[in-house]
């Protein structure tokens, strides 16, 4: 077992990772930027390495600063979480080279996965079902271009390759429109992403957005932990998530599943990863698989009891999962709430300090947070505050929970999209369940 672990990340999913290694008997090394200092994590380490100054590009995405955190506290292992360098396939080889475990997928596994067009290429290979699209990214002649567009058929999404998080994408609807979206899309990557290429899929109107989250060990192993709905998301970025997916039957989930599990074996895939689909019309269309640990990873905790992150560090450390398919059985419903540090009207962030803060508590009740009375919520990083999870027999029994347990959340000295949270709980449309990804905007009149 990999003794001790350099935690690459803040926030959250830092204290997540934090927790598991104390439970499992593992050191921690917490890095932080100047503005983190007193973030709960930090103070919680084994020990701290300062990396940086406040903004995350001279701090948590310098990779040789968290390398030589790494060597000067002789830790044997970087975790990455999510988000920042999570899925750098370059940072994940330099640490490699530099003699530390990555809590994460192969370096060239990452850029396979990480680059759409080969994702979708390998995924069609392993018989992972993938929404129409042209087989490459686009070349400069317009005619061929539009020639790829009829053949999809409109509407068409173009979609930059290095995209995520909703930037580097485009719907087009009519052909005359086509070339000059391309243009645009092509522009709007470069300066993203510094890379400009792009490709085009068939745009579905109104589909739900579901994953199906894998493990994978070294020794020939890969399960996967059912499904997650989070069609609930505000310009792409998911609000609420739940497992399992409602409206999807067992059969669809486990046929899906065990495509996914073989995908993972096809790619040779190790650790966690989430499976990302378009589902419409009964019909899952792969769109992207995220190579790591998912913010909305808990729901499928608390329905499986299978410890994500503690699964991650046992593959990295060369053990083989702790279970096996047969083994994993969906109990009850979980819903989670991100909880932003937002202006709840104009999803402004909002940062400073909180002032006042009550958990909540009760009966299949989980909250993630780093954050605590006097905490200074800092301007410089992504506005996630906290996840809360409810836990119910049944979908029901969980949106009950979770209203009681947003009724009980005191967060005060700053804005959060609190109300948002307890308003969709009311929502006659979302407790029926199965919306799709528009549902959200047309409630807040944003599409």
């Amino acid at each position: 077992m990999l003794e001790k672990i350099v935690i690459a990340n803040r926030g959250e999913i830092a204290l997540r990772i934090l927790r598991a290694c104390r439970e499992m008997g593992i050191k921690t090394v917490a890095v932080h930027s100047t503005a983190d200092r007193d973030l709960k994590p930090v103070r919680l380490a084994d020990e701290s390495v300062c990396i940086g100054p406040a903004p995350a590009s001279e701090s948590y995405l310098n990779g040789a600063a968290v390398i030589s955190a790494a060597e000067v506290t002789d830790a044997v292992a970087i975790h990455p979480g999510y988000g920042f360098l999570a899925e750098n396939a370059d940072f994940a080889e330099r640490v490699e080279q530099s003699g530390f475990v990555f809590i994460g997928p192969r370096p060239d596994t990452i850029r396979l996965m990480g680059h759409k067009v080969s994702a979708i290429r390998a995924m069609k290979q392993a018989g992972v079902p993938c929404v129409p699209g042209s087989e490459g990214t686009l070349g400069d002649d317009p005619d061929e271009n539009l020639r790829i567009a009829r053949d999809i058929g409109y509407p068409i999404m173009i979609k930059a390759t290095g995209g995520g998080g909703g930037r580097g994408m485009r719907v087009v609807h009519s052909e005359a429109a086509l070339l000059n979206a391309i243009g645009l899309t092509q522009g709007e990557a470069q300066a993203a992403f510094g890379k400009s290429a792009v490709y085009l899929e068939r745009f579905l109107e109104a589909p739900r957005h579901i994953e199906i989250q894998v493990l994978a060990d070294t020794c020939g192993n890969a399960i996967h932990l059912g499904d997650r709905d989070c069609s609930i998301q505000r310009r792409h970025q998911k609000i609420i998530e739940e497992a399992p997916a409602p409206g999807v039957s067992p059969a669809e989930r486990a046929a899906v599943g065990a495509r996914c599990v073989d995908a993972c074996l096809e790619i040779d895939y190790r650790g966690a990863g989430t499976f990302e689909f378009l589902y419409e019309g009964g019909q899952f269309y792969f769109i992207e698989m995220n190579t790591r640990v998912q913010v909305e990873h808990p729901v499928t905790e608390m329905v499986t009891g299978v410890d994500i992150i503690k699964e991650q560090i046992r593959v990295a450390s060369g053990e083989p999962l702790s279970y096996r398919q047969e083994d994993i059985v969906l109990r009850g419903h979980a819903v989670e709430c991100r909880i932003n540090a937002e202006d709840p009207a104009t999803f402004a962030p909002s940062p400073g300090t909180i002032s006042l803060f009550h958990p909540p508590g009760g009966p299949g009740i989980r909250l993630d947070t780093h954050i605590y009375q006097g905490y200074k919520v800092p301007p410089y990083y992504d506005s996630l505050i906290g996840k809360l999870i409810a836990h119910g027999e049944d979908r029901h029994a969980a949106l009950m929970r979770m209203l009681n347990a947003l009724t009980e959340v005191v967060i005060d000295g700053i804005r959060t999209n609190l109300p948002l949270h307890r308003d969709m709980m009311h929502d006659a449309g979302f407790r029926a369940g199965g919306m799709d990804i528009h549902y959200l905007e047309k409630k807040l009149g944003l599409f």
